[in-house]
């Protein structure tokens, strides 16, 4: 498999950065993981996270029960952090135009059975998966990959009065996984059309997850008519 600039994202290299993860990610904050039995054991997968802070990605590395080979943007890839993201498995996309080398690297990943991350918004924002990129979609229709919604709850609510670019430490931060979905329409057909409709299926069921995320977590009001689920829903 082959990334931008020839490093292969291998399998072990994202296995070791799990084991980064794990060990920051809970040493750091207190991660509540529900869900994550949702996530299929093997097979490809494209895990879809909201994204409102910088320590989501490694929130996710650390609390998946699978290695995730994330795509990155380039713009993080400077100094010591380009080997280190290199050698994690992680891929690095220009997001100024289609990326093929990035888009070969992904589909590698998926077709060699592994988890592919993706930020579908494209970019921090309110985290809320208002505007998707559709990216998400073509991964998804070509590769025939499930995806697993993933909402990061509380890495932006407050900052730490330590290192105020950061979650306060030792703070609880959810991470909810929710069940599979095929984006095509079943047909195999990868036109515009065909895209497009799969974007809007994907974003219909990354907003209903989040939404149902904030009600079972407490960090946002449940709506009125709707009946809310439970933590132990999830577990």
């Amino acid at each position: 498999m082959r990334e931008a600039g020839g490093v292969s994202p291998s399998a072990s290299g994202a296995a070791v950065g799990r084991r980064i993860g794990i060990g920051l990610m809970y040493g750091l904050w207190k991660p509540r993981v529900l869900g994550a039995w949702r996530v299929p054991a093997a097979g490809p997968v494209i895990m879809a996270v909201n994204h409102s802070h910088n320590v989501d990605g490694p929130m996710l590395m650390g609390t998946a029960p699978r290695p995730v080979h994330f795509l990155i943007k380039k713009e993080a890839f400077v100094g010591p952090l380009d080997p280190f993201l290199r050698g994690i498995g992680q891929l690095k996309v220009d997001r100024s135009g289609p990326d093929r080398t990035a888009i070969t690297g992904a589909l590698e990943i998926l077709e060699h059975g592994g988890v592919l991350g993706i930020f579908p918004e494209g970019t921090r924002g309110e985290g809320d998966f208002a505007s998707l990129r559709a990216g998400l979609a073509y991964f998804a229709v070509r590769s025939g990959a499930p995806i697993v919604p993933v909402a990061v709850l509380g890495s932006a609510e407050r900052r730490s009065r330590a290192i105020r670019a950061l979650p306060p430490l030792r703070s609880r931060v959810d991470v909810v996984f929710g069940d599979p979905f095929e984006a095509g329409d079943g047909s195999g057909r990868r036109t515009r059309t065909a895209l497009d409709q799969a974007t809007v299926r994907i974003q219909e069921r990354l907003a209903a997850h989040l939404a149902d995320a904030r009600r079972l977590t407490g960090r946002h009001g449940v709506i009125p008519g709707e009946t809310p689920r439970t933590p132990r829903d999830f577990e």
